[in-house]
Parts: structure tokens; sequence; C-alpha cells
């Protein structure tokens, strides 16, 4: 089928807006995970609540912040991007209802895994990514879609991470690689996705605003600084604490640093929406110092996994969830002073998470939980109803 017939059979859908496009149900789901998961973690780092689940409470925290809301974000992004990438029609209507129940279910099964076995809530979780990946495979070799095959890759090894997790807390009560395997695989998909996004919107912002420096078009060196950033990556999945994956680690750091130099990121500050794309992504060269330094120094190595988990992950979802709602409810693409504060606070809560585990405060946990909830919740509350509403010009697009 050709784009424009595509388009035309995207405009003739008339089923509840909400499951009309992937970013709709995954990026309300994300973002009230987000907040929803935190609300629940909190008191349980406290002694104050204890919940259903077979898994320890850190155990529970980790995962449903990898598996849950971070796999809904990465669902939303997928099923957007896909369509545009391939010309094929987009996931919607019931298979859309059915993989948002899906992971739905997955949420369910871990939360109450206590009552219906660790094998049965691990194979309900397990099949959301599993079922993801089969659709984004079909469609991106059916569309013949090779570039992005690696996409696919990184999606499948999050799929084995899951697995890999579920596995460890089965057979050894914790899980250690299946934490890491999810971490790299996001902060990987974050380093290529983002490499391509940030670079391309600052460039067109700049060229409709601005003038002089550019950001630097891709090249060997960025092609380099990805090599960098896999490799330290498997080493870190492997052996975390071994001197020369610090080593590795370090190196990463500087050239992935020297990569987001490279876009121009300071002649950005206009622009919000831009703007907390440059931001987002220097927390990927922080963890990698952060984690490299730990190696050798006595700096604790959680004040590196929350510069990715609280400071890349965190803000880059909220600023690829927001902007991409905006573009695609027909809104501008301007962050108003409410996304400023949604911002303002996720990233307030990521540096606040990284400081508590460099001073040994609880206190700074609480507080950085607390400006975590409040960013998502603002975020629900903001962007929720465009996300369940038709587009202004949904009428006249049919």
């Amino acid at each position: 089928m050709s784009m424009p017939a595509a388009l035309a059979r995207r405009r003739d859908y008339s089923g509840p807006a909400l499951f009309s496009f992937g970013f709709r149900p995954f990026f309300l789901a994300a973002g009230a995970w987000a907040a929803f998961g935190i609300m629940l973690w909190l008191p349980q780092y406290l002694g104050a609540l204890t919940l259903p689940t077979a898994l320890s409470p850190l155990d529970w925290h980790i995962h449903e912040m990898l598996y849950g809301y971070v796999a809904a974000a990465i669902a939303g992004f997928l099923l957007t991007a896909i369509p545009n990438w391939t010309g094929r029609l987009p996931v919607n209507g019931l298979p859309l209802l059915g993989l948002a129940l899906l992971w739905l279910a997955g949420r369910a099964a871990i939360l109450f895994s206590a009552a219906i076995g660790g094998i049965a809530a691990a194979a309900i979780d397990v099949s959301f990514l599993v079922t993801l990946a089969a659709v984004a495979a079909r469609e991106i070799i059916a569309g013949q879609n090779w570039k992005n095959l690696r996409v696919l890759l990184i999606l499948a090894l999050l799929a084995a991470g899951n697995i890999v997790f579920h596995a460890e807390v089965l057979l050894r009560g914790a899980a250690d690689y299946g934490v890491r395997i999810a971490i790299a695989a996001v902060i990987l998909l974050i380093s290529l996705i983002g490499g391509r996004i940030v670079p391309s919107f600052t460039g067109n912002w700049l060229a409709r605003n601005n003038t002089g420096r550019r950001p630097a078009p891709f090249s060997r060196f960025d092609k380099a600084a990805l090599a960098a950033c896999a490799l330290a990556l498997v080493g870190w999945i492997v052996a975390p604490a071994h001197a020369a994956v610090g080593v590795l680690m370090l190196i990463a750091g500087v050239v992935l640093a020297a990569r987001l130099a490279r876009w121009a990121g300071d002649r950005t500050l206009a622009d919000r929406l831009v703007l907390v794309l440059h931001v987002a992504y220097a927390f990927v060269p922080l963890g990698f110092l952060l984690l490299g330094a730990a190696v050798f120094t006595n700096l604790p190595p959680t004040a590196g996994i929350h510069a990715w988990t609280a400071g890349a992950i965190g803000l880059m979802t909220l600023a690829v969830m927001t902007r991409a709602t905006l573009g695609h409810t027909g809104r501008p693409l301007r962050a108003s002073p409410t996304t400023e504060i949604i911002y303002a606070l996720v990233l307030l809560s990521a540096l606040l998470r990284i400081a508590a585990a460099l001073a040994g405060s609880p206190a700074l946990v609480d507080y950085a939980g607390l400006a975590w909830i409040g960013g998502f919740m603002l975020f629900v509350v903001t962007f929720g109803p465009l996300l369940i509403a038709r587009r202004p010009d949904w009428a006249e697009a049919r």
C-alpha cells in the first residue's frame, strides 16, 4: 500500500480516539503508572506498606519502573514511529486495545503475584514485550525497513531481560542481570534514537528561528560513540565492578558528552521542547561517568544508575511523550508554562535522587519521589485529555 493510501485509511478510523494510534493509550498508561508506581513505592521504602507481590519491595519497584512504565513509553513511541518508517498502517482499534490490556494484565499479575504464583505472573508479564517485539518485527520486515532492525534488536534484548529478571527471582530470589539488561537496553535505545531526533529537531528549529551554528551531521564520530556506548554497556551487564569495565564506562561517558556538545544545544534555550531533549540526553554520559568513577572510588553505583533511570530515561520519555502528543493531536509544538513545570519537576527529581545516593540521605529519596510523582501526575492531568480526545481537525481530515 502506498503512503497516501495508508494515510487515507488512518483518517477513516472511526473508533475511540484513545485507540486510534499507539501513542495514545501507552503514553497515558506510562504517565499514570510512573506516578502511581512511585506512590506505592515510597510507603514500601518507609516500611509503611506491604504489597501482595511475590517480589521483594526493591525488585517490584525496579521491575515496574523498567518493564512497566518504560515498556509502555517505548510501546507508544514504536507503534507511532513504525508507520512513519514503513508507510504501513498503524496498529489501532481492537489489536491496539489487546496490546494495552496485555500490558495492564502484566501490571496486575506482578502486583498480585503472591496470590497467583511467580510462574503465572512471569508468563503473563513477559507476554507483553514478546508480543510487542513480534508486532514490531512484522511491521518492519513487511515494510522492508531494514535500517530500523537495530531498534527491533534492542526491543528483543529488553524482552529477554524481562525473562532473565523473572528467572533470577524464581531461582535465586532476587534479580541482578535482568535489571542491568533492561537499563542497558533502554540507554542504548536513547543513544541510538536520541542521536537521530535531538540533532534533527534542533536543526529544524534553528533553521526557522536562528542563524549560525547547526548540529553536526551524523558521521564516523557518531558511529564510534555508539560503538563505545554498546561495548561499555555489554561490559557493565557482565561485570559492572571490573576495572576494565570502569575504563570503558569512562571512555564512553567522555565520547558521548562530546557527541552531545556537537548538537548545538546551547543555542536552543528559547525552545523548551528542544532544550529538554539535550538536558535529558546529558544524563546518559553523566551516568557512564558516575558508574565508571564508582569502580575506582567510593562513589555509590546507585548515583550513576539513577542518572540513567530518573534522569536520562525519565526526562527523555517525558520529552518525547509531550512533543509527540502535541504534534500528533494537532497542537502547536510549544511548551506551555505547565509543560515546563512538568520538565522541571522530573529534572529536580533526578538531581535529588542522584544527590540522595551520593549523600546517603533517605530524606532526599522521599523528596525525589514526591517531585517525580508531581511531574507525572501533572503530565496525566495536562496531556491525558489530549490523548483521549479526537484531534480538533479530525472531521476535516476524514
